[in-house]
């Protein structure tokens, strides 16, 4: 009970986690500032391309960012609504309707939350490189595709679920004359951020972009269509109506979402451990400060949260070193919501598009995609089929795609790096050693080998005594272990008596749970040093060739 009760304070805030305030402060307030600005066209950008809204892009990057920033396990995380999150929620809110957002938000969030608590922190470092950045890229893509419409004026709805059949359909509907003007202040957007980038890069390019194009649109009475009326105050928490029906529905929208809470947000605190000497990151404790971020932002209207790896970044390298600087850019987009909704209520939706494909063209980094291009075949494949199936299918299948063909790649180098070779008995040769078979196995004897390198040494022709040497296996799994006992108990019915050299101590146990001591001839056939079992495999030798 007392570990239990000590594993779940290991999950709760800390005077620790800001031992460090009294001489950042003023570091973390100018970080906490600047991201606050470069995240207010983001949030309200990724809450109007998932459909739910402008408004609820706010309240998650207020209500989840606080949460996170107070309970998660990194120092320096920034979360809220990101670009992978939307690819998940668009089509939720295609199927179900808004209202369905804030109940997978409720869902997702008690699955990571209880996620963290089952100590699962740690899975997210078994997901190969080319899977991730196969996904990523995939992202981008989606992200890209799904502005399109707002870019050329036409309205995103009635049209395919896929991305890429949806683009097409937008491009034919377009009409020309009318989708030059929000096309054009795309193109001013990405033009400014992309010149932004080269001159000053410590400006925040996407703020400024969008509050030029802003300001020109209105001086020139453009008659593109924006934001809206915004609310100049939080939502009133109140849960959502959770019926049974729904639930049941939303179940498997949750589980997606809830696995790319996860994934997305273990993977933004691991890279911010990289950037900066800001403390170590607990991974359990993430997962559980990122459940309760989404359960707090679904209670306030909000979408899922996850860490935002590009905010988190600017984060570190604004000079964050505390918590206190996710905490005040949270404050700081409180701050816009309370005092300058009416501006913000004039931006132009092509200009959110025009920052939100400037994202995802930077999340398909050619640099990266040549780094993977040039490594091995098997890295290239997952890679390339992790990235079709997150394009045409869904994100989360395309992750347990991507690690299916990881694992079966891996497994098979594993099983090409196993092998029996026969070897040459030491010492002199003494007659009747032509009859013995020196087996030295390599490797691992698991089920992806176990039949191959059996067939082998069964295959042994002329033989009268069989040794393995077994020292040299690393992985012996159940299927390694049955298969050896069905190889001892063939060979000895064909009267070829087996001698075993070298039983691992990790490796006894099972051996002999799956029969394979027992199927010896007699206990004294199993040796630990190789002179007394070659010296008894040319007794037996002898006497084999003096019966015969």
């Amino acid at each position: 009970m007392s570990s239990i009760v000590s594993g779940l304070r290991a999950l709760l805030p800390t005077r620790a986690d800001y031992r460090g305030v009294r001489t950042s402060w003023r570091a973390d307030l100018l970080a906490g500032l600047t991201v606050g600005i470069v995240a207010l066209p983001l949030a309200l950008a990724f809450g109007v391309s998932s459909g739910v809204g402008a408004e609820a892009g706010l309240v998650t990057a207020i209500v989840a960012g606080l949460v996170a920033a107070v309970f998660g396990g990194s120092n320096v995380q920034v979360s809220g609504p990101t670009g992978a999150m939307v690819v998940v929620l668009a089509p939720i809110v295609l199927l179900h309707g808004v209202g369905a957002v804030a109940v997978v938000s409720l869902m997702a969030g008690v699955l990571v939350l209880a996620a963290g608590v089952l100590r699962l922190g740690r899975a997210v470092s078994y997901i190969p490189w080319p899977v991730i950045e196969g996904f990523t890229a995939g992202i981008g893509i989606i992200i890209f595709l799904q502005q399109v419409p707002a870019a050329l004026g036409v309205q995103a709805s009635g049209h395919s679920s896929n991305a890429v059949v949806a683009t097409w359909q937008v491009i034919t509907e377009a009409s020309w004359p009318a989708a030059f003007l929000p096309l054009a202040a795309v193109i001013g957007i990405a033009l400014i951020m992309v010149l932004l980038g080269r001159i000053t890069p410590s400006v925040p390019a996407s703020f400024v972009a969008i509050l030029v194009v802003s300001v020109i649109a209105v001086l020139a009475g453009s008659p593109l269509a924006t934001i809206g009326t915004l609310p100049n105050s939080l939502p009133a928490p109140s849960l959502p109506a959770l019926d049974p029906g729904m639930l049941v529905s939303l179940a498997g929208p949750a589980f997606a979402v809830a696995a790319l809470a996860a994934i997305e947000s273990l993977l933004s605190a691991r890279v911010a451990a990289t950037l900066a000497d800001t403390g170590q990151v607990n991974a359990d404790r993430e997962l559980f400060g990122q459940g309760l971020a989404s359960i707090a932002s679904g209670i306030f209207g909000g979408m899922p949260a996850t860490g935002a790896i590009a905010r988190t970044a600017v984060n570190v390298r604004s000079g964050a070193r505390t918590r206190l600087a996710a905490v005040i850019h949270a404050l700081a987009l409180l701050l816009v919501v309370l005092v300058a909704a009416p501006v913000v209520g004039a931006i132009p939706l092509a200009a959110l598009s025009g920052v939100l494909m400037m994202t995802a063209a930077r999340m398909v980094s050619p640099s990266t995609i040549g780094r993977v291009l040039r490594s091995s075949r098997s890295s290239v494949a997952v890679f390339s089929i992790t990235l079709f199936v997150t394009v045409a299918f869904d994100l989360v299948i395309a992750v347990g795609i991507g690690l299916a063909v990881a694992a079966f790649f891996a497994l098979r180098t594993l099983s090409r790096m196993s092998d029996a070779t026969r070897e040459e008995l030491p010492g002199v040769a003494e007659p009747g050693d032509e009859r013995i078979a020196l087996f030295t196995v390599h490797g691992s004897l698991f089920f992806g080998a176990a039949d191959r390198l059996v067939e082998k040494i069964a295959d042994e022709p002329d033989v009268s005594v069989v040794v393995l040497r077994l020292a040299d296996v690393q992985i012996i799994d159940a299927t390694g272990a049955h298969a050896l006992a069905e190889l001892v108990g063939a060979l000895e019915r064909r009267g070829i008596t087996v001698l075993i050299k070298g039983v691992r101590p990790e490796h006894q146990a099972l051996l002999e749970q799956l029969g394979v001591i027992s199927a010896l001839r007699h206990p004294n056939h199993l040796f630990s040093e190789r002179p007394p079992a070659i010296s008894h495999a040319r007794d037996h030798a002898r006497r084999a060739a003096a019966a015969s």
